[in-house]
Formats: C-alpha cells, structure tokens, sequence
C-alpha cells in the first residue's frame, strides 16, 4: 500500500495501479494460468516463480481496494473457526 500512496515514478506498482483495475486484474488471471501450467508442467521452480508473481499482483490488487493481506487472514481465520461458512 507504501507503493500506492508515493507512487514513485517507474515503478511497475506505480504503473499498474495508474492503469487501473482492469489492468491489474488482467496480470492476475494472466499469473493464475501461469501456476497452473507450472503446476501441471511439475515443475518446483516455476510454480514457485510463478506463485510469487500471483502473489505479488494479488498484493496489488488487495491494495488497489485498499484492502490488505490482513483482512483476508482474518477471513481464514473466521472460516477456521466457523467450518460452515463459505
């Protein structure tokens, strides 16, 4: 979120949220058929590579809403206590 307050000049964060949301959802699907190659292809170090970069523009996007990895814990954490909920 640091990267979406200063937006520093050049940075691909900075540049992805200039783009706006259809941008950075379109790197996120692009990443999820990423792993998914990888992941099929068995291949460790591609589907760590490519499992960081999904992170990464998930990271982007959480903060594009200005939501933050800690919300999303905390809705693990509400399903973990509440095995029903969906």
């Amino acid at each position: 979120m640091e990267r979406k307050a200063l937006m520093p000049e050049g940075s691909y964060t900075s540049y992805l949220f200039s783009k706006g949301q259809d941008k950075i959802l379109k790197k996120v699907g692009e990443e999820t058929a990423e792993v998914i190659i990888a992941s099929k292809n068995h291949k460790k170090e591609e589907v760590v590579y490519e499992t960081a970069d999904l992170l990464y523009h998930l990271t982007v996007l959480l903060a594009y809403h200005n939501y933050s990895w800690q919300d999303v814990f905390q809705e693990l954490a509400h399903r973990r206590q509440n095995p029903k909920c969906e």
